[in-house]
């Protein structure tokens, strides 16, 4: 491919030579606009009804007496106290792998690009769920989980980021939103699928069918991802322009000349030379993406870096949201429903009947996010969620201190209001904002340690829950209080707002604090923030001089 001259003495940006034009055409998608948005949707949609459903699965699992036939381990009596331990151990043990799966993402989610990445955990997990589903000692289906683990680990550290690059800034939170929403669908077809096989209680068949069931959507989402592009923020920092500016092309359906896909390409370019070749004194141009690619390696030493970047400052908000997503105490729900509604006093196909109605309720409560992520922005809904959660662990703890009929009754009643507010603020929430908040060069690293944050504490809590209702009863409510409580001022103080701006502008957003001194947080509210790859906004990234015209196109 021959590159175009550039005259070194002009700050113009040059038009694209023939040779890259019909590069680009080459690339040309058949799938535009809707339809390839709504396919993206719907096959990232796949992989967190996968993520949901193999969190709910085991829930109704733990007490099905085919299920305790063949690991006597997971029965909890007072002959053996320690078995509430173990069977704590059975659901959390799925955490370690999927942390263990986030944490590779650092060295192979940048080497694969997104596509594969997804791909690849997509083949492990169906290895761990066949595994799981032969398994017939307790030392097996521990490992199966684990391996079931790491390839659910691989996925919600690359979904999140995948969906969120290919998603224009205006549908980003609704879109992600959707994905959380999947979740909770995940969680409620695995809990009415348990139900339904709960009646067969001669056969194995109770409990290996739910955990081969997660098979097929695995296989949609290896299959469906063939079908879709790669990443355009990662095709430029894999010195890819000219697929990247076919890939921006077809998702805002417009023409490669379209004055805002070639913003867009500007502005992805520039984020990949800031962040991989620290500052230039002219505006990248086409010629200029081709022929300098981000070929440097993320060192983690980048990620404790400061500066206009403020890398540091925004790794840490994406790993401290998803700590704070888990110690909300919404584990204690999802894993352990069935048997908190019969430590109520609730018997056992009822607690299950009314486990799966939790579930049902909790996916119709995620939708209302969905309506209100752009309207009302990440902060609000965050801070509504934990104020709600907060107060209904308190009412939870009061409740359990008087354990009468009537109070078991509204108790019952309050873990479904729990997963309301969980669901309009936290649920999808958590897979947004790390996506969001962070720099291009940065993503795949921060959201490997940020996912790797929300299946440590996941591990955490699904480990604690069992011996502390044994120990404290509903005392435990009380320890989860507090948390809810303390989360409230940290998202106040702390956490941006990222509504309405496109991943590149969020560089401007600290940038300009870092230059003014204040906080990203008091910056993010503004609206006299520059546009990512207009010239102002190069000028504050130190990318042109002020000579530089925002207005040329390539």
């Amino acid at each position: 491919m021959h590159s175009e001259a550039v005259d070194p003495t002009s700050t113009e940006p040059k038009l694209p030579d023939d040779d890259f034009q019909a590069e680009v055409a080459s690339h040309a998608l058949a799938l535009r606009g809707t339809k390839l948005t709504m396919s993206l949707a719907f096959v990232t949609g796949a992989g967190f009804t996968l993520f949901g459903y193999d969190q709910g699965v085991m829930s109704s699992l733990l007490t099905a007496k085919q299920f305790e036939r063949t690991f006597p381990q997971v029965v909890v009596s007072n002959a053996h106290r320690n078995h509430a331990t173990l069977q704590s151990l059975l659901v959390a043990i799925y955490e370690i792998g999927c942390l263990i799966g986030a944490l590779s993402n650092l060295w192979v989610g940048d080497r694969l690009g997104r596509r594969r990445t997804i791909i690849l955990g997509g083949i492990i997990m169906i290895v761990g769920a066949i595994l799981q589903a032969t398994a017939f000692t307790f030392s097996q289906i521990l490992v199966a989980r684990v391996i079931t683990g790491l390839g659910n680990g691989l996925n919600t550290s690359t979904v999140p980021s995948y969906h969120a690059e290919c998603s224009p800034a205006t549908k980003r939170g609704s879109m992600i939103m959707i994905e959380g929403t999947l979740i909770t669908f995940g969680i409620m077809i695995s809990y009415w699928i348990d139900f339904a096989l709960f009646w067969a209680d001669n056969s194995s068949a109770q409990w290996r069918v739910p955990i081969a069931l997660q098979i097929l959507l695995a296989l949609i989402m290896i299959i469906g991802i063939n079908f879709l592009p790669e990443s355009p923020r990662w095709l430029i920092k894999a010195n890819r322009p000219a697929e990247a500016l076919a890939v921006i092309s077809a998702l805002d359906d417009k023409p490669v000349s379209d004055p805002e896909v070639q913003r867009t390409f500007r502005a992805i370019t520039e984020s990949v030379i800031l962040e991989g070749h620290g500052t230039r004194d002219k505006y990248p141009t086409v010629a200029k993406a081709k022929s300098r690619p981000d070929t440097t390696k993320v060192s983690l030493r980048e990620l404790f870096s400061g500066g206009p970047s403020q890398n540091f400052r925004r790794v840490s908000l994406g790993i401290v949201i998803q700590c704070f997503q888990q110690i909300t105490g919404i584990n204690i729900i999802t894993y352990y429903a069935t048997l908190l509604f019969e430590r109520l006093g609730i018997s056992d196909t009822k607690s299950r009947i009314i486990a799966s109605c939790n579930a049902t309720e909790y996916f119709l409560a995620s939708l209302v996010a969905i309506a209100l992520i752009e309207r009302i922005g990440r902060r609000k809904l965050m801070l509504f969620g934990a104020t709600g959660q907060c107060l209904t662990m308190v009412l939870l703890a009061i409740l359990g201190s008087v354990n009468t009929s009537a109070a078991r009754i509204v108790s019952a009643v309050m873990l479904f209001v729990f997963n309301s507010f969980f669901a309009v603020g936290w649920l999808g929430m958590t897979w947004l904002y790390p996506a969001e908040i962070v720099g291009l060069r940065m993503r795949g690293p921060a959201n490997a340690l940020s996912t790797a944050s929300n299946w440590t504490f996941n591990f955490l809590v699904v480990m604690i829950t069992g011996p502390s209702f044994q120990n404290i009863s509903w005392k435990t409510y009380i320890v989860f209080a507090s948390l809810n409580a303390f989360i409230i001022p940290a998202v106040y103080l702390y956490f941006p707002e990222t509504a309405g701006r496109s991943l590149e502008d969020m560089d401007v957003v600290f940038a300009l604090a870092y230059h003014e001194r204040t906080s990203p947080v008091v910056v993010s509210l503004r609206k006299d923030v520059p546009l990512a790859g207009s010239a102002e906004a190069n000028k504050l990234l130190g990318l042109q001089s002020n000579g530089d015209d925002e207005n040329k196109d390539f």
